[in-house]
């Protein structure tokens, strides 16, 4: 058996494809969402309404949760995937034509972000939960890590080239590159012959896996104290995010190019944390670090 290294999950065709696409998407979605944002804070610049932004990102994961992991374990994971991908695809377009007439206004925004989050929060646990289907067991945690890098690349370059393409093109065109994006994600989806495994047990439904997935968390304390402190943590962070657009715009006068870079600085300070990361946890534990 040949030792994995961090890159060898690339050998895998379906597995390198998805990650390319990936790594494009959440660019785009970056993009996107620094641009959503930003015009909030023109269409109505109250903390209310942009704060509303964050809302309508984050409540669908709030109330999708639960049975978005259940549709995960049940149905097929990769016709789930499709159909999330191609809905918010469609969403992102929705908002890219009306934004490009000048059609939008704050609640067509907001409507409109609530419901790419709906896709959002559907697509996240089918997404986590095909990583296994992609490679071998041995090299699952380097798959982990790619998207781990993935991710955290297209949080630094995703705001920064958002903002700069807001100020040279708008936002809708922003918008209907973001939705372009989904397309090379669709593509790989379609084309993956996924072996969908047999199970000699009655299928699931989802209030019962939901209520599984109650019952375990009500039994497993170490599982409590990670959700208590996951809470703890993205209460007053939400805070940030929510109102961090307008105070860049009228308590530092940036402008959209401004902005994304300061996002991107963010970005850019999660990739260097994950890189000094493995050197913090040989003298931390998990614990301790948290």
């Amino acid at each position: 058996m040949r030792p994995s290294s961090a890159w060898s999950p690339l050998a895998h065709p379906v597995f390198r494809a998805l990650w390319l696409a990936s790594c494009v998407s959440n660019v785009g979605t970056w993009m996107h969402d620094t641009s959503a944002a930003w015009l909030m804070t023109g269409l109505a610049p109250s903390p209310l309404m942009v704060s509303l932004m964050q809302t309508a990102t984050s409540l669908p994961f709030f109330l999708l949760a639960l049975p978005a992991g259940a549709l995960a374990d049940i149905v097929d994971r990769r016709r789930l995937l499709l159909a999330t991908q191609v809905w918010m695809l469609v969403a992102a377009t929705a908002l890219g034509v009306c934004t490009v007439l000048r059609l939008t206004g704050p609640w067509l925004l907001l409507s409109l972000t609530f419901g790419m989050g709906l896709g959002n929060a559907l697509n996240a646990p089918a997404w986590q939960a095909t990583t296994p289907d992609l490679v071998p067991r041995e090299e699952l945690a380097a798959a982990v890590a790619l998207g781990g890098i993935s991710v955290n690349v297209a949080r630094a370059v995703g705001p920064a080239l958002g903002g700069l393409l807001v100020a040279a093109l708008g936002a809708g065109w922003v918008f209907l590159l973001n939705a372009a994006s989904f397309l090379g994600v669709v593509v790989v989806l379609a084309r993956w012959q996924r072996e969908v495994p047999r199970s000699r047990l009655p299928p699931e439904d989802v209030p019962g896996a939901m209520r599984a997935g109650v019952r375990y968390v009500r039994h497993s304390a170490p599982f409590r104290a990670v959700l208590a402190r996951t809470a703890a943590f993205v209460v007053p962070a939400s805070a940030l995010w929510a109102l961090l657009p307008l105070f860049a715009r009228r308590g530092l006068g940036l402008s959209a190019a401004g902005y994304g870079l300061l996002l991107g600085c963010l970005g850019a300070g999660a990739i260097v944390g994950a890189a000094f990361l493995p050197r913090v946890r040989e003298r931390l534990t998990s614990d301790r670090l948290v």
